[in-house]
């Protein structure tokens, strides 16, 4: 709260309104043996403690706040202006504006103007209020200017002051993605990991992912269409990380090198109340590059014996300008060896097109093992594309 200059005949009061906090006290523990038990009551003496509860440091009473504070990205920014005639005498066309200049781009958002239809009148000892609410999207220091113009009866010209409320907006929360292309079709894993890093404990209300009209979306985080895998009531401790999963499903091939994914809408409330909302920006990811070949597995078995033959499907697909005319190679790894004849045609490949090629393994060491060493050859362009780690399999040992 602050007032204008006495020389002024009107005082400016600001106050940002807020929810209130619990108050808290350092609590005195006395034993019953002690000298001092019996000539002091600490819980008499102590208006704000709980009942009988003289060691619990959080007491029962609100307390409201005494500055402008912080407030956190997301949340608003909510404040009560007031003008107020202190003088014997009216004052007339009165103007109060509001403006609030951000931190880091040094943009002025205007948040209340009455300059178009000025209070006519302002009679001694009446007020002009107003409540101001802003939804805050930027980080640092902010500064809200009041601006207060007037005409006095006496002498009749025009006067104006000004003053200036500087507060600070911090991030409340830490957003990190991770994205996992899947082995066997063009799905992409999204892993969102959110990081509590205020001092207080959060309500998560909703954590959706919106995708981009390219994907569809499969949502990993509920058991079924209503409860959440972390339970009825989502609470996140500071400094406490959660991590939430998504699977991306393209709609349609995509030509762009960029290709956006989507954004992340996270709604929370603090511990009375307070809503706060966080949008990411666009998040976005490289194309994979898969060059001129590209393999994927179109079946192989879940679980294969040692020393027993087991097959495998590939999908070997042109992804050049130009037609392939294509032969395979192997090359032996000591755990999984290809049974089949090495220098085998697979056939023509037109560009855009694809070919399924059927291959015969022997698994010689158990566990779960990697397949490797496939040798896919271009005859129009002799070029040779070294295939690894195509797929991984459970080979079992009996």
């Amino acid at each position: 709260m602050d007032s204008t200059k006495t020389d002024h005949l009107l005082a400016l009061k600001v106050m940002r309104l807020t929810k209130p906090s619990f108050a808290t006290f350092d609590s005195v523990t006395l034993d019953k043996r002690d000298f001092a038990y019996h000539l002091t009551d600490v819980a008499s003496s102590n208006m704000s403690c709980i009942g009988s509860l003289q060691d619990f440091s959080t007491s029962e009473v609100l307390t409201l706040p005494q500055n402008f504070g912080s407030i956190f990205l997301g949340e608003t920014f909510s404040c009560y202006v007031s003008i107020h005639n202190d003088s014997n005498q009216s004052v007339n066309t009165l103007i109060v504006s509001a403006v609030l200049q951000t931190g880091n781009s040094n943009q002025k958002l205007t948040l209340s103007n009455n300059s178009s239809s000025p209070h006519p009148e302002l009679t001694p000892g009446s007020s002009l209020d107003d409540v101001i609410n802003h939804e805050v999207k930027e980080l640092g220091f902010h500064i809200l200017i009041c601006t207060v113009s007037y005409v006095p009866q006496q002498p009749g010209e025009k006067l104006q002051f000004r003053k200036f409320f500087k507060f600070q907006v911090l991030r409340p929360l830490d957003v990190k993605t991770k994205f996992k292309n899947a082995e066997n079709s063009d799905d992409v894993y999204v892993e969102a990991q959110i990081q509590n890093i205020t001092t207080y404990t959060m309500y998560i209300e909703r954590v959706i992912f919106e995708p981009s009209n390219l994907y569809k979306i499969q949502d990993y985080n509920k058991i079924d269409s209503y409860q959440s895998t972390f339970g009825k009531l989502s609470y996140l401790n500071p400094m406490e990380t959660r991590q939430y999963l998504y699977c991306l499903t393209a709609c349609r091939p995509s030509s762009r090198d960029v290709i956006p994914i989507g954004k992340l809408d996270i709604c929370w409330k603090t511990n009375l109340g307070e809503r706060g909302h966080l949008q990411t920006s666009q998040l976005t990811r490289m194309a994979p590059g898969y060059g001129d070949l590209r393999i994927s597995i179109d079946s192989i078995p879940d679980i294969v014996s040692v020393e027993e033959p087991f097959y495998i499907k590939c999908c070997i697909m042109n992804c050049s300008e130009d037609s392939m005319n294509l032969m395979s190679y192997f090359t032996d790894q000591y755990s999984i060896r290809w049974s089949g004849i090495s220098g085998r045609s697979i056939g023509s490949v037109s560009s855009g097109a694809s070919i399924i090629a059927t291959f015969s393994l022997l698994a010689l060491e158990s566990g779960f093992q990697s397949i490797s060493g496939l040798r896919i050859y271009d005859v129009i362009r002799k070029r040779t594309y070294e295939q690894d780690d195509i797929a991984h399999i459970f080979v079992n040992p009996d």
